[in-house]
């Protein structure tokens, strides 16, 4: 799979590191991919059990926490406000809620590193109280639109303010007293919409979020875990949803179990699609249905997918989100559509996707997806450059693709991952699924979501 030389059993100790200096080639897989994998869990829920389970009361044990640079990120920003957290190795967590109170000023900037989630949920945890904050990030997290949290936070009544008028971090925030608000999101996003509900539960009367479309409702689930009342229905006949929370003087966070990150498993599970020969088991991935839609369409493509949901264990409680088994074999797909009302639910999937359209016979459109452009990377661009250079004719559209699809395959080439995780992952997949080989000029940004990916690929590849 790899340039280098010993068996990829051997390599694998090697490979992670390796890819923090060089670009890395992967060669197609042509023996195919086969066996049983969990992979790391799922980002998403580790950052929210972080945030949540440090205003809870009282001791929080998470297990199945994904250390990954942006999720470490989230841990370091929540002991930087004093909450004690027990470190139990492996995804053993055990978080000492201290309720909103007991959160200490930090005594420096919050540095976010990467971790978009954390940016903007963070601000939502501290509008409420009287602390002094100031959050940053790295070059990718200031070029990210902030504008979306910091008008409705100061409709509430905390006092922010950001780099050109409050639209790009660093953020700087001293909160206070708040009162509830209804807020209409223009864009669908779970990020803006957690950090309003997070806010809300600090406000005067009720907190209401207007969502245009359905997007993931992980904060949602886990304040119900937690005991607290989220009332949520659709909103009209657009395709809108909505959200609404009351503020609460204290809860209890029982025990987190998080699953396997189902955008992680997305790409071993395509990988499996697109090499002749796989099967691919993908074991406790997240089936939260705000997160798979990703497999629907697949399935509509044609896929060889089967989803097999864990059943209830009263002796392990499943926590706030289903999972189960997800199976993937290779298979001939045919193009499809997807139209903005699909997006929400497949947004982080949606470079992968592209790579499954790439290999389907006809041409697949995607619209309605102008919120790659401000991405950990414009992803819109950078999907059009990663298959332009393994050989597949795409056409850019501002708020979407047309992929032409190559049934045959191709040879394979150099892409560019521009430090955004799921294009040097999507890259590597190419490779895999081509007749020669893709080099990605840097893997390192794969660590923001998923620790161990390339010596997970070699442990398929070797069976």
């Amino acid at each position: 799979m790899l340039t280098g030389s010993g068996s990829p059993a051997q390599r694998a100790g090697s490979t992670e590191a390796r890819s923090a200096e060089h670009p890395v080639t992967f060669r197609a897989a042509r023996g195919g991919l086969h066996g049983d994998v969990r992979v790391p869990g799922d980002k998403s829920l580790s950052h929210r059990a972080l945030l949540l389970g440090a205003v809870a009361t009282g001791p929080v044990p998470i297990s199945g926490f994904l250390r990954s640079a942006d999720t470490l990120s989230t841990l370091a920003a929540i002991r930087a406000l004093g909450v004690a957290v027990e470190d139990g190795g492996g995804g053993e967590l055990l978080v000492t809620g201290c309720g909103w109170e007991g959160l200490s000023e930090p005594e420096d900037v919050i540095d976010v590193g990467n971790a978009g989630t954390l940016i903007r949920l963070l601000p939502g945890i501290l509008a409420g109280i009287d602390r002094f904050t100031v959050l940053t990030g790295d070059a990718s997290i200031r070029r990210r639109p902030m504008e979306r949290i910091v008008r409705p936070l100061i409709a509430m009544g905390a006092a922010v303010s950001g780099r050109e008028g409050g639209r790009y971090a660093p953020l700087a925030l001293r909160g206070g007293k708040l009162r509830g608000i209804e807020h209409r999101m223009q864009v669908s996003s779970a990020q803006v919409k957690s950090c309003l509900l997070l806010a809300g539960l600090r406000a005067e009367g009720g907190t209401t979020v207007i969502d245009p479309g359905a997007s993931r409702d992980h904060t949602e689930r886990l304040l119900e875990f937690a005991g607290i009342s989220v009332e949520r229905g659709p909103q009209g006949v657009r395709g809108e949803t909505w959200v609404r929370v009351e503020p609460v003087n204290s809860f209890h966070l029982p025990a987190v179990r998080i699953p396997a990150d189902t955008s992680s498993a997305a790409f071993l599970a395509v990988a499996a699609l697109l090499v002749p020969g796989s099967e691919v088991s993908l074991l406790q991935t997240g089936l939260n249905p705000t997160r798979t839609g990703l497999f629907s369409v697949l399935r509509r493509m044609g896929a060889d997918l089967g989803i097999v949901p864990e059943a209830e264990d009263s002796s392990r409680p499943s926590g706030p989100e289903p999972m189960g088994t997800i199976r993937a074999q290779s298979s001939q797909m045919r193009a499809t559509d997807i139209g903005p009302e699909e997006v929400p639910g497949m947004i982080d999937e949606l470079p992968i996707w592209a790579l499954a359209a790439a290999k389907a016979e006809g041409t697949s459109r995607l619209r309605g997806a102008a919120e790659l452009r401000v991405k950990e990377s414009d992803r819109i661009s950078g999907v059009a450059e990663l298959l332009r250079a393994i050989g597949v004719e795409v056409f850019e559209y501002q708020d979407g693709l047309d992929i032409v699809g190559r049934p045959q395959g191709w040879p394979g080439g150099t892409v560019q991952a521009r430090g955004d995780h799921r294009l040097a992952m999507a890259g590597a997949v190419a490779g895999l699924a081509s007749s020669g080989q893709v080099t990605v000029d840097d893997m390192r940004s794969a660590a923001v979501s998923f620790p161990g990916f390339i010596a997970t690929i070699e442990s398929l590849q070797a069976g």
